[in-house]
C-alpha cells in the first residue's frame, strides 16, 4: 500500500512516520519544506513530494503527483497552538481543496486529525455522537473540515475517518504545555513551580502511543467516521505532575492555585475510548 502522508514535520507528524516506518507500506511525504524532514534517508520506501498546500489548485491531478497513493492521513496545520488566531479559519479552504482534489481525482481512503475541542465546554465523558460545540476558531475550522469531507462523501466513494486527538505528551511538544514547563524547572533546578490547583480531570497519552492509534486506525476497515484518540481513563492535572515528579525523582514544591483554570476548557474533560478500541482491536 502507498500512504500519502502531510504535517510530517511537526510534532504528531513525525512520530506518526516514526510509527507508519515499522510497517511495509510505501509513505509518500507531502513537505513544504523539505529541508524540515526528519527520517532515515537511507531508506528506500519513503518519497518526499514538495508541496504547499496554500497553493494547492496550482498542482493539477495530485493523484497524478503523488503517483497515485491508496490512502491519506491529512495531519498537517498552522497556527497552533493558539487556539483562537484566524489563521485557522482562513486556511480552511486550502485543506476543503486539497481533500476535494483528492478524491475527486480517485483517492479511497482518507483519516484526518481532529481535536477534542470540538466538543467545547461540555462536561465529562465525550463521546461521539454527541453534539459538538466548538467556540474558539481553531476547533471551529477542524469542525467544518470535518462536516465538508463527510459532505463530499454523498457524492464519491471513499472511506473517512476523523480522528478527535485529546491530550498528549512527549519529546518535542510545545514549550508552553506542562510537562515541558515543568521538564524546564527540573533542569534549572528550581525550587517551586507555579500551577493551577491541579484538580481539573483531562485526558493524556503518550505521542507514541496516540501516533499509534492514529496508524492502526487509518490502516483498519472496521470502524469509519469520527474516533476519539484518548485513554478513556481521565487523570488530575496534579496526578501527571505528581507522577513526573516521582518518575525523574525531582523534589520541587508545587505552589497550587497561582494560575487560573483556563477559561476554554470545562473542569472534567475526558473522551470515550470504545470506538477507538474497537478500531485497534483492544
Amino acid at each position: 500500500m502507498k500512504i500519502l502522508v502531510t504535517g510530517t514535520s511537526g510534532f504528531v507528524g513525525r512520530y506518526v512516520l516514526s510509527e507508519l516506518l515499522k510497517y511495509q507500506h510505501s509513505i509518500v511525504i507531502a513537505a513544504a519544506d523539505i529541508s524540515k524532514q526528519n527520517f532515515p534517508k537511507q531508506n528506500d520506501t519513503v518519497e518526499i513530494k514538495e508541496f504547499n498546500l496554500d497553493f494547492v489548485n496550482s498542482y493539477g491531478n495530485l493523484m497524478d503527483y503523488f503517483n497515485n497513493p491508496d490512502m491519506l492521513i491529512h495531519i498537517a496545520w498552522k497556527g497552533l497552538p493558539n487556539f483562537n488566531a484566524q489563521i485557522h479559519e482562513e486556511q480552511l479552504t486550502s485543506h476543503c481543496d486539497f481533500i476535494k482534489k483528492l478524491v475527486k481525482n480517485g483517492i479511497k481512503k482518507i483519516t484526518v486529525t481532529g481535536t477534542c475541542l470540538e466538543y467545547g465546554l461540555q462536561e465529562g465523558c465525550l463521546m461521539e455522537t454527541m453534539d459538538i460545540k466548538p467556540s474558539l476558531t481553531y476547533p471551529i475550522a477542524k469542525a467544518e473540515l470535518c462536516n465538508f469531507i463527510s459532505n463530499l462523501q454523498e457524492l464519491h466513494d471513499f472511506e473517512f475517518n476523523w480522528l478527535r486527538l485529546f491530550y498528549m505528551y512527549g519529546e518535542g511538544q510545545n514549550p508552553k504545555s506542562i510537562l515541558s514547563q515543568l521538564e524546564n524547572a527540573i533542569k534549572n533546578n528550581d525550587k517551586i513551580f507555579n500551577m493551577s490547583k491541579g484538580d481539573q480531570q483531562r485526558d493524556y497519552l503518550p505521542i507514541e502511543k496516540v501516533a499509534e492509534y492514529i496508524v492502526k486506525t487509518a490502516l483498519q476497515n472496521k470502524i469509519k467516521g469520527i474516533v476519539n484518540c484518548c485513554s478513556g481513563k481521565p487523570i488530575t492535572i496534579l496526578k501527571l505532575v505528581q507522577d513526573y515528579l516521582d518518575e525523574h525523582k525531582a523534589d520541587i514544591k508545587l505552589n497550587l492555585g497561582y494560575f487560573p483554570y483556563p477559561d476554554y476548557e470545562p473542569f472534567a474533560f475526558y473522551g470515550d475510548a470504545k470506538k477507538l478500541n474497537a478500531s485497534i482491536g483492544n
